[in-house]
């Protein structure tokens, strides 16, 4: 068996994408048999959280801990260098697939109760392929609990940039403003991108820009936002709604086989929300929280 366990591959047209039962995430989007995302083996761990579900938060939070209701938590810390724990606690659990055809798969996780987290949401995740317009995915959380619970979501995928040194990669960013963060990746302020090098509105070559940032104030047209990563052999646009009000985008030098790639990932909040509340979402016993993001091959 896969080390990500059951593989679930759905296609459309010319699109085939590969979703995995061990974290819920994408293994692989191929696109007339390239690959639109940094794709990884199937007897490997996802490098770098590629292609992850991260609930019931993304990104970090400060050493583990936040107080809620008037109670402090503490979880396990993931991320040992800076202390922190990153990105949620369905990223290792088993998925369970709930409905399955040809070009669409859902995955439901029950994020259950435990140490630091004594709250019980059920997530489901449905990628969908469309033979025209590409991969949508659509995101559910509700609280099955007796008590209001914190969460937050996001997604972590990585594009590829088609054997491209990052040099030469393009990336258009609809934001306004980024986050300023300190040396653990905590948020500790909010700046304008205006006449700095994380002005990204309009498509902007990295050159020498290497980039580890939360970017919000998103550009929303008819409900949509959306970040084009562009190469010379061909791009990705990744479009998100309005309940995604937070962008990471992060150059990674060698991911996985060594090879570049540029993860986008659509978050409803930055680093450190269930502390510092921005972008928090509270789900009341029973409430339900949806969010749909997608990615589409761009052609040279």
């Amino acid at each position: 068996m896969a080390l990500t366990g059951k593989q679930f591959t759905i296609r459309a047209g010319e699109h085939e994408v590969t979703a995995v039962e061990v974290g819920g995430g994408l293994r692989r989007y191929t696109h007339a048999g390239v690959d639109v995302l940094a794709p990884y083996g199937e007897q490997e761990l996802p490098p770098s959280g590629s292609g992850g579900v991260l609930m019931p938060w993304p990104n970090r939070l400060a050493g583990g801990r936040y107080v809620f209701g008037g109670q402090t938590y503490q979880v396990p810390i993931t991320e040992v260098p800076r202390g922190n724990a990153n990105h949620g606690l369905a990223r290792w659990a088993r998925w369970v697939p709930v409905a399955i055809d040809s070009a669409a798969v859902t995955l439901a996780c029950d994020i259950v109760p435990q140490t630091g987290w004594p709250f019980q949401i059920r997530a489901e995740v449905t990628y969908a392929l469309h033979p025209d317009h590409g991969l949508a995915v659509t995101a559910v959380a509700r609280n099955h609990g007796v008590t209001p619970a914190p969460f937050g979501a996001g997604f972590h995928p990585y594009l590829s940039v088609y054997g491209h040194r990052l040099d030469d990669v393009t990336v258009q960013v609809p934001a306004k403003e980024h986050l300023v963060t300190d040396e653990a990746q905590l948020p500790v302020g909010v700046a304008t991108v205006s006449k700095t090098h994380y002005d990204l509105r309009r498509a902007h070559r990295l050159k020498t820009l290497r980039l580890d940032d939360t970017f919000t104030a998103l550009s929303i047209v008819d409900g949509r936002g959306s970040v084009l990563v562009r190469t010379r052999s061909g791009g990705a646009q990744l479009w998100f709604d309005e309940a995604f009000g937070y962008l990471q985008v992060y150059t990674h030098e060698h991911l996985g086989d060594g090879a570049p790639a540029v993860a986008v990932e659509p978050m409803t909040c930055p680093a450190d929300a269930f502390n510092s509340g921005a972008g928090l979402i509270v789900l009341e016993p029973g409430q339900v929280w949806t969010g749909t993001w997608g990615i589409a091959p761009l052609s040279r």
